[in-house]
């Protein structure tokens, strides 16, 4: 989402991960996605990614927010993260208690809800650290979105309701052919 909200042109490839092809493998050191080459680095973390896209072109000020966003997104990306994988993946988790992580997750957004008196995270339009969460706010609701609807989390669920439907997030979420040695580079701006 940062990197066509910037306006950045980029060659994208679709990396399937359970087929990871060899030069995806050569360019990312983590092997992991997002990964983006630039001429003299490659970042393979989404935040950095985001950064350096917002670096680039910063149209309506997302990096304008207070440190505490970035706090934020360490958390989301850290508790909450590592909770979301063991009640989405529970098979994966033997030893792990599905329902502590679920409550764990769930103080964690009734927390997430009221930071959004605004209508998101620290101003009335979207910065930064509403598009570094939404993502996995998004996971978290479907994994059972009856159940995450029923949640008296009136602001959250407008929130993520105004990102899953804003043209910015249906435009990146075009499916894209896999992509392989050879293939014709699809450019994004």
């Amino acid at each position: 989402m940062a990197l066509v909200y910037s306006g950045v042109q980029y060659e994208l490839r679709e990396v399937v991960l359970r087929d990871k092809v060899q030069e995806f493998l050569e360019a990312s050191p983590s092997g992991t996605v997002p990964t983006l080459v630039l001429t003299d680095q490659v970042l393979d973390e989404s935040l950095d990614v985001m950064r350096w896209a917002l670096e680039q072109s910063d149209p309506e000020e997302w990096l304008d927010m207070p440190e505490a966003g970035y706090a934020l997104i360490k958390q989301i990306d850290g508790p909450f993260k590592t909770a979301l994988d063991r009640i989405k993946y529970a098979s994966r988790y033997p030893e792990a208690d599905k329902d502590e992580y679920v409550v764990a997750a769930t103080e964690f957004l009734g927390k997430f809800d009221r930071l959004l008196d605004q209508g998101y995270l620290f101003s009335d339009k979207p910065r930064l650290a509403d598009v570094a969460t939404f993502p996995f706010v998004r996971q978290f609701a479907f994994i059972d979105k009856a159940w995450f609807d029923s949640q008296d989390w009136l602001r959250l669920y407008r929130w993520l309701e105004s990102l899953i439907r804003s043209e910015l997030f249906l435009n990146v979420m075009q499916k894209y052919p896999r992509w392989k040695h050879g293939d014709k580079p699809t450019l994004v701006s």
